[in-house]
């Protein structure tokens, strides 16, 4: 397969073997890795795994914690992921596999919930083809590091279970977009939370600044130095904690914050750089950032 380090220079790649039962919840177990910052690819040939990881590890991807979701097609399976491991720890990956396990019972009512046929069916009957899986993967549950048992699990409870076992790849929790806007342009349809910042004087209304923006330091200055102009960022930022973490535990990984005044020119503007800003200075108790923090200017430039 040749040299798993790739040439990013960042250190060996960590390959993590998401397989399972069918229906146990493998695509699930996916979702949440790729959300926290995994490179996640679903159903690659066996064959070819060697070839993506090589590919998805060059300075063009640069990825270096890498999801695999696999699915048994072969009563060879347990053996090939077993080479397949030991070739790419040869060359310098570390290699894990969680296993996606559910009853047997919940697993049938799960397929007949969505009426579709279980992969290893055939011609024979659910049960069948559920025995025949759990046959063909019981050398790769065997060898498994971790083994997640879902079928009393809530898609929250699942979440949260991924998420401190494969801690997130880049120390970042929530992703954070702050877009400014104008009121007379309308709300903005994809927001979370929106922010009225009308309370403050209209530099529109000052001469001198009217034909500058929220992004010239004269309009910043002027914005900021309101009397509780820092004070509401202050408190925002206590508030959007409040929410993040009710975010979090709902498995939800992206706010929008619409902060909005009359023409989205100046005050939405210079409050969302410095509320952005703000944001982007939150860490946790080991120094983490908190956010992921993006900023728009919706209606900037309309005028």
């Amino acid at each position: 397969m040749g040299d798993s380090h790739g040439s990013t220079g960042e250190g060996p790649a960590t390959v993590l073997f998401v397989a399972g039962m069918s229906g146990a919840g493998r695509t699930s177990v996916a979702n949440v890795l790729e959300d926290d910052g995994w490179y996640v690819s679903d159903n690659v040939p066996v064959s070819l795994i060697g070839q993506l990881i090589e590919m998805v590890r060059s300075d063009e991807v640069g990825a270096r914690k890498i999801a695999l979701v696999v699915r048994a097609g072969d009563p060879q399976f347990s053996e090939q992921i077993a080479e397949l491991r030991d070739d790419l720890e040869a060359g310098g990956a570390r290699t894990s596999i969680v296993f996606v396990d559910a009853s047997d019972d919940v697993l049938v009512r799960r397929f007949e919930q969505v009426r579709r046929r279980h992969p290893l069916q055939g011609n024979g009957t659910l049960s069948e083809g559920i025995a025949a899986e759990r046959a063909m993967l019981a050398g790769v549950q065997a060898s498994a590091g971790t083994v997640i048992d879902t079928s009393n699990l809530s898609s929250t409870r699942l979440r949260a279970i991924v998420e401190s076992t494969f801690p997130n790849v880049g120390g970042t929790g929530l992703t954070v977009a702050v877009q400014s806007f104008g009121f007379k342009y309308g709300l903005p349809i994809d927001c979370d939370l929106v922010v009225d910042v009308r309370f403050l004087p209209n530099p529109y209304w000052i001469p001198e600044l009217r034909e500058h923006n929220g992004l010239d330091p004269q309009v910043r200055d002027y914005v900021l130095g309101q009397e509780d102009a820092l004070e509401f960022i202050n408190r925002y930022v206590d508030l959007v904690g409040i929410v993040a973490r009710g975010y979090k535990r709902e498995g939800k990984g992206y706010m929008t914050i619409g902060v909005g005044c009359t023409g989205g020119k100046h005050r939405s503007v210079a409050m969302s750089q410095q509320l952005a800003r703000r944001l982007e200075e939150a860490s946790d108790d080991d120094g983490s950032p908190l956010y992921k923090v993006q900023v728009t200017n919706r209606d900037l430039g309309r005028e």
